[in-house]
């Protein structure tokens, strides 16, 4: 800094008028200069609303298939945006199916076996202890309150009276 300013900021006078000076607009910011808020009210606009500067009844009409030229290529030719090389494999075959069993109960006929009432998908089968339902699907037991299917896998399922129940078996 050169000394003429240093001098200047150093005068005590020169401190004391800006120490006044703010301790003046101090005050005058808080006694309001006597000013107060407008009286805002809502008025209906008088004024026309502004129009629009660009034109867009015209951009309808640009962006319709009609007005842009045919290509001269043919159609029918391989994209060069198109690779095979990232399109996967079609999934595998399904190798299981739901079915649904719905059992009805069961009857014996003096000392014979037990035979099944139930429905098998849309079908009614009256079928013994031990028969074949379904691929790899057996009739294990009946009982008053449920049906017991098992498959070769030794793997059961408790199907109950009057109530639908979906069981995945191999397609065969």
């Amino acid at each position: 800094m050169p000394p003429l300013v240093k001098k200047i900021l150093r005068n005590r006078w020169f401190v004391a008028g800006v120490h006044a000076g703010l301790w003046l607009l101090l005050y005058l910011a808080v006694a309001n200069l006597g000013g107060k808020a407008p009286n805002f009210r809502d008025v209906d606009a008088v004024a026309t609303p502004a129009q629009s500067p660009a034109p867009v009844a015209g951009l309808e009409g640009l962006f319709s298939p009609g007005i842009w030229p045919k290509s001269l290529i043919h159609t029918n030719m391989l994209n060069p945006f198109l690779t095979r090389y990232f399109v996967p494999p079609p999934p595998p075959p399904p190798t299981t199916r739901k079915i649904e069993v719905t059992y009805q109960g069961f009857y014996q006929n003096g000392d014979g076996p037990k035979t099944t009432i139930f429905k098998l998908d849309e079908a009614f089968i009256v079928a013994p202890i031990g028969a074949k339902i379904a691929a790899n699907l057996f009739i294990a037991d009946a009982t008053i309150q449920a049906l017991t299917l098992t498959n070769l896998a030794a793997q059961t399922n408790i199907v109950p009276l009057n109530a639908k129940k979906e069981i995945m078996v191999p397609i065969q």
